[in-house]
Order: structure tokens, then C-alpha cells, then sequence
């Protein structure tokens, strides 16, 4: 019983020192139809882990989509500077991402050629930038790019993008 009381009051004193912040990809959802949550927590002035997902609305058929249909995103961030309003970061990512690949020109039986989609799952690592304002409320936007490769799977798009704009809170 005292171990199960020392694990919890490690556990609360973790969270309560720690800034977290709660955001939302405003710009995946005007933009190309998807939703993307954001939940980060910072470690230090300089440092940050977190965990993104995006979840794709968008048709299939749509002109302009992202290729994963479902992306959980864990990242780390460091912060080159420690300025109260505006900081920029690099980050590091490892996007846990499925789909599905258009497979063109296969020959149906009336002889002529069908598009076909095959489901995949895969892995990426990359690499992204960024920077963040924080207002004294709590208010967060951050905006910020970059690309991971896909490395397990042959059926998966080789390039996976990291583009956001959140907006958010932190607490």
C-alpha cells in the first residue's frame, strides 16, 4: 500500500510542475478537410515531448487530401531560445501513418483500366521547424513544417508532411 501512495504522489508531483498545452491544427481543418490534436508537455524551458493525432475527412476521391487516412504523431522539441512571448524550435518525429495508395491502370475484365486503392501502414521519421507565441493568458499558436520518410513498408508514399497551425491553451 505505501508503494501504490509513493507511485501516485511521484505521478501528481510530475504533472503539477509541469506547463502542458492542448491544441488543435486549425489550419488541416479549413485547408484540406482533416482534424489534428495536439497535447504537449514541457520538461524544461528548453524542451518539450508531445503526441499529435490526425484523423483525414476528406473523400478519396478529393483533388486535394493528405495520403494518410490516420496519423499518430509522438515528437520532441527543443527550444533555441527562452523568450516568455515567442520561442522557435526544431522538433523531431516518429509518425505512426496508414492509408491507402492509388494503384493505377490495372486492366479490368471489359479491357479497359481501373484504379484501385491499397491499404497500408508504415512508420516515418523526420525532422520539422517552428515557432511559437505565447500570450500571459494562456493562449498558444505555433506554426511549423517539415518531412518524415516512410522506412518499413513498400506500398506507403515515400515522403510524409509535418505542416501545422495550432492554436490552443496552456495550462
Amino acid at each position: 500500500m505505501k508503494k501504490i501512495i509513493l507511485l501516485f504522489a511521484i505521478c501528481l508531483s510530475s504533472f503539477g510542475y509541469a506547463q502542458q498545452e492542448l491544441k488543435l491544427d486549425i489550419a488541416d481543418a479549413l485547408v484540406v478537410r482533416s482534424l489534428e490534436f495536439s497535447y504537449e508537455k514541457y520538461l524544461t524551458d528548453e524542451s518539450s515531448f508531445g503526441i499529435s493525432a490526425q484523423f483525414n475527412l476528406a473523400k478519396q476521391s478529393a483533388d486535394f487530401r493528405y495520403n494518410e487516412n490516420m496519423m499518430i504523431t509522438p515528437y520532441y522539441r527543443h527550444y533555441f531560445s527562452t523568450n516568455e512571448k515567442w520561442n522557435f524550435f526544431g522538433e523531431g518525429f516518429l509518425g505512426i501513418n496508414s492509408g491507402k495508395k492509388e494503384i493505377k491502370g490495372q486492366i479490368n475484365n471489359n479491357g479497359g483500366t481501373l484504379d484501385s486503392y491499397e491499404k497500408y501502414t508504415d512508420g516515418a521519421l523526420g525532422v520539422a521547424v517552428g515557432t511559437k507565441y505565447i500570450a500571459s493568458g494562456g493562449l498558444v499558436i505555433d506554426l511549423y513544417g517539415g518531412v518524415g520518410r516512410n522506412l518499413f513498408g513498400s506500398n506507403s508514399p515515400v515522403l510524409v508532411p509535418r505542416v501545422g497551425l495550432n492554436i490552443g491553451w496552456r495550462f
